[in-house]
């Protein structure tokens, strides 16, 4: 292995003025529209997430559905099949997200930033 010395390596960052893109409306409204998305998938999540110890307890779940599987299996497999279209939709929201991100960061631009 060789060392490299006297130079010390540092990350390089862009220089923006991080305050002048936060009184901006378009960055506001981004934030904004993440957030909702954000917090109403995720407290959907762990409001069905949380569900299950709930209702496994209870005769709704316990009774046979199909054949011998009750309804416990049948919600939990619901939970991961859930999960998966949750990430799904996120991953496809991530895409606009991030060209809004874009978006914002070309008006900061064109307004005579960095």
């Amino acid at each position: 292995m060789t060392e490299q010395k006297g130079k010390a390596q540092s990350p390089t960052f862009d220089s923006k003025d991080y305050a002048a893109i936060e009184a901006m409306d378009s960055f506001n409204t981004f934030v904004r529209k993440k957030n909702t998305f954000l917090f109403s998938m995720t407290a959907g999540f762990l409001f069905f997430y949380i569900l299950l110890p709930i209702l496994a307890f209870k005769p709704v779940l316990q009774q046979k559905w199909f054949g011998n599987i009750t309804g416990v299996w049948v919600y939990s497999a619901g939970l991961f099949i859930m999960t998966i279209v949750l990430c799904t939709i996120y991953i496809k929201r991530a895409a606009k997200f991030d060209k809004e991100a874009e978006a914002v960061i070309a008006e900061y631009r064109a307004k005579g930033g960095n």
